[in-house]
C-alpha cells in the first residue's frame, strides 16, 4: 500500500507540478490488456470483447465503451483527477489525427508480454504489437511538428504500462496450451523478464523516458482462478507465482534505470493494496469480494454476458466479471492513492 502510493503520489505531484509551471497538458501513452483498455479490440475481429450490456452499465449515457468494466476503469479516474480526458483508444483515430499530440491508448484485452498469449482470442494488440503502434504515432507526430519537437514531445511524456496478468490467465495457468507444458515456472518468468527488458528497451530508444510499470496483482483471488478451488479459495500457489514475477521486474527496471540513458521508469506494486481489498472488503465499504457481480460462466470465458444475471448492488461487489474489478472497486483504488498523496 505505502509503496503504491508513495511511487504514485510522486509521479502525479511531479506532473501536477509541471502543468502548473508550464501551462501544458499532461500527456500520458497507455499500453496494456483489459485492465486498461478504452475500446480498441472494438476495431478488431477479436474475442476478447466487452462492447455489450452489461458492461458500460455504470458509465456515463449508460452504454458499452470498450472496457472491461461495469463503469471507469482507474485510468479514467486518475485522469478526470488531474482534469485532463483519458486517452482515445489508438485504432479509433486517423494515422494524422490531432489528437495524438493529447495521448493515446493502446490497451488491448487479451494481450500480453509474449505474443502467443491470448492466441485464442483471434486478433488482439500484443505488447510488442502497442509498441510498433506508438512507433507509427510517433512518425505521425514528427510530421505534424518536426523531428526535434516531436522527440522532446515523446521524451516529456508519461508513459503507463500494465502487462503480465493474461501471461499468467490466458497462457501459463492454461492446461492445454504450449507454455503451461513446455516450461517450468522458472523457465517461463525468466523468458517474461527477458522479453520485457527488450520491449522497455525498445520503449526507451522510441523515446519513452518516464515509464510506470504496474505489477501484477493477487490472480490467484480471482474469481476465474478460485473457482479452480474445491473450498472457493485464493490459489497460493498462483500468488506466490505472481510475487516472484514482480520481485524479478522491479530488479529489472532498476537495472535498466541504470544503463538506459535517462531512463525513469518505475515499478508501482498494486499487490498489496489489491490483496488487501479482497481481504478486507469491508473496510473499504464493500461485501463481497470472493465472487463475481455478473454471473459468469467461467467455463466459456467469464465475461459478463448479456444473458447473464447481475447482482442487486452492484457498489457491493469488488470484482465485477471473472477477471476485472467493477467501477466502485476502481474508484477506492485510484481515491486511496489521492487520499494518501493530498494527506
Amino acid at each position: 500500500m505505502v509503496a503504491l502510493t508513495q511511487i504514485l503520489g510522486f509521479l502525479i505531484m511531479a506532473i501536477v507540478a509541471s502543468v502548473a509551471s508550464a501551462g501544458e497538458p499532461v500527456v500520458t501513452y497507455v499500453f496494456g490488456d483489459s485492465l486498461t483498455e478504452v475500446g480498441n479490440n472494438n476495431y478488431l475481429q477479436s474475442l476478447a470483447k466487452s462492447n455489450y450490456p452489461f458492461y458500460g452499465i455504470d458509465y456515463e449515457g449508460g452504454r458499452a465503451t470498450g472496457r472491461f468494466t461495469n463503469g471507469r476503469t482507474i485510468g479514467d479516474i486518475i485522469s478526470a483527477k488531474l482534469g485532463v480526458q483519458p486517452p482515445p483508444p489508438y485504432l479509433s483515430l486517423a494515422p494524422n489525427d490531432d489528437a495524438i499530440l493529447q495521448g493515446v491508448n493502446y490497451a488491448s484485452g487479451g494481450a500480453g508480454i509474449l505474443n502467443d498469449t491470448g492466441l485464442y482470442f483471434i486478433q488482439r494488440m500484443t505488447f510488442d504489437d502497442q509498441i510498433k503502434s506508438f512507433e507509427k504515432t510517433k512518425e505521425a507526430i514528427k510530421a505534424k511538428i518536426g523531428e526535434e519537437a516531436a522527440e522532446k514531445h515523446v521524451n516529456k511524456a508519461v508513459y503507463f504500462i500494465g502487462m503480465g496478468s493474461n501471461d499468467y490467465v490466458n497462457n501459463f495457468l492454461q492446461p492445454f496450451l504450449a507454455a503451461g507444458q513446455q516450461y517450468t515456472h522458472d523457465e517461463f518468468v525468466e523468458l517474461l523478464i527477458s522479453t520485457l527488458g527488450e520491449q522497455f528497451t525498445r520503449l526507451h530508444q522510441l523515446g519513452a523516458r518516464k515509464m510506470v510499470f504496474h505489477g501484477l496483482g493477487p490472480l490467484g483471488c480471482i474469481p476465474s482462478q478460485r473457482v479452480k478451488s474445491t473450498r472457493g479459495i485464493c490459489l497460493k500457489q498462483v500468488n506466490l507465482w505472481v510475487q516472484e514475477f514482480n520481485s524479478k521486474v522491479g530488479k529489472l527496471i532498476a537495472s535498466l534505470n541504470k544503463h538506459l540513458p535517462y531512463a525513469q521508469i518505475t515499478f508501482a506494486d498494486t499487490y498489496p493494496i489489491v490483496l488487501d481489498l479482497i481481504e478486507n472488503p469491508s473496510a473499504y465499504g464493500f461485501k463481497i469480494s470472493n465472487t463475481s457481480c455478473c454471473n459468469v460462466d467461467t467455463s466459456v470465458g467469464g465475461l459478463c454476458l448479456p444473458n447473464s444475471k447481475l447482482c442487486k448492488n452492484r457498489t457491493e461487489y469488488v470484482f465485477w466479471d471473472a477477471f476485472h474489478p467493477t467501477d466502485a472497486a476502481n474508484a477506492v483504488l485510484a481515491d486511496r492513492i489521492f487520499t494518501t498523496l493530498f494527506h
